[in-house]
């Protein structure tokens, strides 16, 4: 029986940069093909990055995009490439090209389009309509699909391996929620087992906006095992080696495979045949290759490495060398400079400690001492004259009114005004330190705490901050993280005895 040798190829790559993409896929590709595989498969949009938005409206950008698929089709050999891009007609579609000995043999077009939370896809793409159509790669039929259309339990999968698929491959741009790999693997395990077919599901990683792609990706055998997956948060070319015979076998047994109880018509398109000749297949006896699956991640390791990918990409995607923190001693600027020297280096971290009549000497220290543990810059610029100043000069203007939030707004506008003084100066990006608690419920400053070009903690809640905290503290030789941050009493020390949590 056919034994096919397929690369998982999970890159990150960024939304618009096409040369860099393709620099990319190709070196991914080079991996594949000194592996002696058979197939290579990169994921969903691959050639433009995901999601590319508005990019799909200037007709400039489509032609650029298939120019450059036409690069990577050019630099394939033997190993057959299966790669992400857009592919255009009457319409606009989501696609995947089958490439192989130097030019794109086939094209597959995404069925199922998301258009519900962060997905907007049907604004952009139109259906595939086309039959299901296979490739012969090796002696081995192979179906393609792109993410959604793997969720739809009567979807392209199954159509595919109704027209005969003993291995489909599934091209993903699939962001990271928590708990959520668990999901993708009990629905990838559930779609195999039911096509009885072996699965391929290459995701993306690397952060891209507002978004996060964790990878994880994984392959099944035809009975919805677990036989491989990537680690997540980092790229991974992940080599596997599938027997067909399970297949067949499973086939055999199950009669749901069987053409009476097929509940569609069948439309079966076989391109022309496309041959792979890597070793795997000319020798049936030549080693496999070694399965890893890599273990799923503790459920805070696993957000803290989100966390940081996230921060890393949209400073490295963005052009940005160094950050800037304003470094109360506060748990939430604690973890997010953390967050930030584990991310790009503490050579590019920037800490600012801007304390008020009202700041507490065990901040004022805290703060010191946790850029010490990290190696960062740390400054101290006190905004004591500032603050006098401003209440001096609204002095008449608030003559016959009470103090209130007002005044102790002015401290953290003042130390926003600082931050933004040394980021215009020295081309430093802020980074905000609100956490998802303080803005849902409004407990914040405007053009204060808000200020910052990226909100690092903008969807961990405050209890979460103690648990990452915790966490990051437990790694390595001896914590980061003054334990006095964790310990004390939250508190703005905006006024005189001040408490977050009363």
């Amino acid at each position: 029986m056919a034994r096919l040798r397929i690369a998982s190829c999970q890159i990150n790559t960024r939304v618009g940069a096409l040369d860099a993409n393709v620099e990319a896929i190709l070196a991914a590709l080079r991996v594949a093909e000194e592996a002696g595989c058979d197939l290579a498969v990169l994921p969903e949009l691959a050639i433009t990055g995901y999601p590319p938005e508005d990019l799909l409206l200037k007709p400039g950008f489509i032609a650029d995009n298939l120019a450059a698929l036409e690069k990577v089709a050019a630099a394939t050999g033997d190993c057959v490439a299966v790669v992400g891009f857009v592919d255009r007609g009457r319409d606009l579609w989501n696609a995947a090209a089958v490439c192989a000995h130097g030019e794109v043999v086939g094209t597959y077009r995404k069925r199922e389009l998301p258009n519900y939370a962060v997905f907007d896809e049907a604004r952009y793409f139109a259906e595939g309509d086309e039959p299901a159509q296979l490739w012969s790669i090796g002696g081995v039929s192979v179906g393609v699909s792109i993410c959604e259309d793997a969720w739809n339990p009567a979807g392209p999968i199954l159509d595919q391996a109704d027209s005969g698929a003993e291995v489909i491959v599934n091209l993903n741009a699939s962001p990271y929620a928590e708990g959520k790999l668990a999901r993708r693997e009990r629905m990838m395990a559930t779609r195999a087992a039911d096509a009885s077919c072996a699965l391929v599901y290459t995701n993306q990683v690397g952060g891209q906006d507002e978004l996060v792609f964790d990878g994880g990706s994984m392959v099944f055998d035809a009975e919805g095992r677990l036989l491989a997956r990537s680690p997540q948060f980092v790229e991974d070319v992940m080599i596997v080696d599938l027997e067909v015979e399970p297949v067949y076998r499973k086939r055999l047994l199950d009669p749901r495979g069987r053409p009476t109880d097929r509940l569609l018509p069948l439309n079966v398109g076989f391109s022309d045949e496309v041959e792979a000749s890597a070793t795997p297949n000319a020798a049936d006896d030549a080693p496999l290759a070694a399965l890893s699956v890599a273990p799923e991640l503790d459920p805070d390791e696993e957000v803290y490495r989100a966390i940081v990918l996230g921060t890393r990409d949209y400073l490295v995607k963005n052009g940005f060398r160094d950050v800037v923190i304003g470094l109360s001693g506060g748990i939430d600027s604690t973890l997010v400079a953390v967050v930030a020297a584990d991310a790009i280096g503490a050579e590019h971290v920037h800490g600012v400690s801007m304390p008020s009549r009202y700041s507490s000497d065990h901040s004022k220290s805290d703060a010191q001492l946790l850029a010490e543990n990290l190696g960062i810059d740390f400054r101290t610029i006190p905004i004591e004259p500032a603050h006098a100043a401003m209440l001096q000069m609204l002095a008449p203007s608030f003559e016959g009114r009470d103090a209130d939030l007002t005044e102790e707004n002015l401290q953290s506008r003042l130390r926003g005004l600082t931050l933004m003084a040394l980021s215009n100066k020295f081309g430093w990006i802020v980074l905000s330190t609100g956490n998802k608690s303080e803005v849902a419920v409004g407990y914040a400053t405007l053009y204060g705490d808000t200020v910052g070009g990226y909100s690092v903690l903008k969807d961990v809640y405050k209890t979460r901050v103690y648990e990452l905290c915790r966490w990051r503290n437990a790694q390595g030789d001896a914590p980061v993280i003054p334990e006095g941050v964790i310990t004390k009493p939250p508190s703005a020390e905006l006024r005189p005895d001040q408490r977050d949590d009363q």
